[in-house]
């Protein structure tokens, strides 16, 4: 039981389960403005949903709807969600200390000669 206790109570499982949380509430703010967006589309070009759209007698309405839907929540993803962050993120950043570069095979190869040579 210690053992599933202390699994139980890992840091990062609370971590997950809080994301997924949020991430389920997130969905309707997400398919809402999906949906506010794809409406606005429909008023402009008179048709609110693709699904009835036919290019040479294949209904590819559906996979236009789809598409418009995968781009819109891509994007209020992205803007919503990933620039705010990395934003934030990179804000709150200590910057580091610039690290002098390492040297490269060359040089470790020349001076590994010269110690070998020194010893010799």
């Amino acid at each position: 039981m210690k053992g599933f206790r202390d699994f139980l109570m890992r840091g990062n499982l609370i971590e997950l389960a809080v994301a997924f949380i949020m991430a389920t509430a997130f969905t309707a703010v997400v398919t809402t403005f999906t949906q506010l967006v794809m409406d606005v589309i429909g008023k402009l070009g008179a048709q609110p949903d693709f699904s009835s759209v036919a290019i040479g007698g294949v209904n590819v309405g559906t996979f236009i709807t789809a598409v418009v839907t995968f781009v819109v929540t891509a994007a209020v993803v992205y803007f919503g969600l990933v620039r705010p962050y990395d934003a934030v993120k990179e804000r709150l950043s200590t910057p580091q200390p610039d690290q002098p570069a390492a040297p490269s095979s060359e040089e470790l190869l020349a001076e590994i000669r010269d110690l070998l040579r020194a010893r010799a």
